[in-house]
């Protein structure tokens, strides 16, 4: 990208992230607005990957001006997270920025929380948007936390920035696509005599259903595993299908919060670890899937699925 822009002073602390395979991700900042200098960029998030288009200082100083020039005098309810979402068309970014009230160095301060994307990956980001958003804002009030006693918030926001990009990283390569092949599934007249087996695949897809579309497929077998993931998006939209992912052969992925059907591999061990912090955080229920053992195991359904997370002071 080209330069001729003011340099951010004083240099900005930067965490190169390493990443498997390509990361849509361009970068991922933190700034806030410094009452005698303007924006100031506190924290620089970038992939470190061969096809990364880096950001210089001065180019992150026009993205932060972007994204806090109009907040100077913003005037929000306590504890309020406003989301702005900028197409910069002459640049050829997007940035989605979560801006938000906190506490450095004692000063109440305008804060910002952005990412930042080339503009070509923007049919790519826009059905993960709400995922992003969503996890982002916990992060944002587990930090204002951090803020008020004085805490380094960096490390907390470090926590959620890190496995976002390697979640997008993951949907770039594994994403369920939109039109899915029904001899891919388990529909196939080669398989359906074993999914069936004890009405398995009617419990599976049934409880798929009453889980509002949300279920996590477990298995040793990586193309049992997917079989199963392409099954379910047969009853997900379009949109809903780009918010899934297919199970990765040579390791596994970790559990997201927020996507409609995940494929997992189990350990060498032939365990897996359910985590439910984060299942109890996602916002509708989950069906587990076992593809080894042929059990379905189902959440609490959607009202008493919210009720416990309203109710759980861990969340």
């Amino acid at each position: 990208m080209s330069s001729g822009y003011p340099p951010q002073s004083p240099a900005v602390a930067k965490t190169e992230v390493p990443l498997d395979g390509e990361c849509p991700l361009l970068a991922a900042t933190f700034a806030y607005w410094d009452n005698i200098l303007g924006p100031r960029v506190r924290h620089i998030w970038a992939p470190r990957v061969d096809q990364s288009l880096l950001l210089s200082d001065g180019e992150i100083t026009f993205l932060a001006n972007h994204t806090l020039n109009g907040e100077i005098l913003r005037s929000a309810e306590c504890g309020a997270v406003d989301v702005k979402f900028f197409v910069l068309a002459e640049k050829g970014v997007i940035i989605v920025s979560l801006i938000f009230d906190g506490e450095l160095k004692g000063d109440k301060n305008t804060c910002a929380l952005s990412i930042i994307l080339p503009q070509t990956e923007l049919a790519f980001y826009l059905p993960l948007h709400a995922i992003c958003v969503e996890r982002f804002q916990h992060v944002i009030r587990k930090g204002r936390i951090w803020m008020q006693k004085g805490y380094n918030i960096i490390s907390v926001l470090s926590s959620e920035i890190l496995p976002i990009m390697e979640l997008l990283a993951s949907m770039k390569t594994h994403r369920v696509q939109e039109d899915i092949d029904i001899r891919d599934t388990v529909l196939n007249d080669d398989d359906i005599g074993d999914s069936c087996h004890e009405d398995f695949l009617h419990k599976a897809i049934s409880s798929h259903l009453q889980t509002c579309g949300c279920s996590m497929v477990v298995g040793s077998n990586p193309d049992k595993v997917n079989k199963m993931v392409r099954t379910l998006c047969l009853f997900l939209t379009p949109s809903e299908r780009k918010c899934s992912r297919l199970c990765k052969a040579d390791s596994s992925f970790k559990y997201e919060t927020g996507l409609f059907v995940q494929g997992l591999l189990k350990d060498s061990t032939g365990s897996f670890v359910l985590p439910f912090r984060q299942v109890l955080y996602s916002p509708y229920p989950t069906t587990h899937i076992d593809v080894d053992i042929n059990t379905v195991k189902q959440m609490p359904p959607c009202q008493e699925h919210t009720y416990n997370q309203r109710t759980n002071p861990g969340l």
